[in-house]
């Protein structure tokens, strides 16, 4: 079964006392979810999708990537010291 095909049957799991419930191996395995994966619950519109959850690493990687070059500390701290005498020099209002 893919994630795109809709299962002919539903899939039931019960609430315990603590309200957890557990995810049916099928499921599991569609989403392909591990042992201590987390998940996320997207709800719309009264309706509730469990998906594979992502870490902030992982959804943010990439964002702010850019043309220029890594810097290296040393080169980082130099460029820092220019921009602060540039701002030194210019004439306040």
């Amino acid at each position: 079964m893919s994630v795109t095909e809709t299962p002919r049957y539903p899939f039931t799991s019960s609430v315990t006392r603590k309200g957890q419930v557990t995810i049916p191996a099928q499921i599991r395995r569609l989403l392909g979810l591990s042992t201590k994966d987390k998940v996320a619950f997207l709800v719309t519109e009264g309706k509730v999708q469990i998906a594979p959850a992502q870490s902030v690493v992982v959804r943010t990687a990439g964002m702010l990537k850019s043309g220029h070059p890594v810097l290296t500390p040393t080169d980082e701290k130099a460029a820092a010291e220019d921009a602060m005498a540039q701002e030194a020099e210019r004439p306040r209002r």
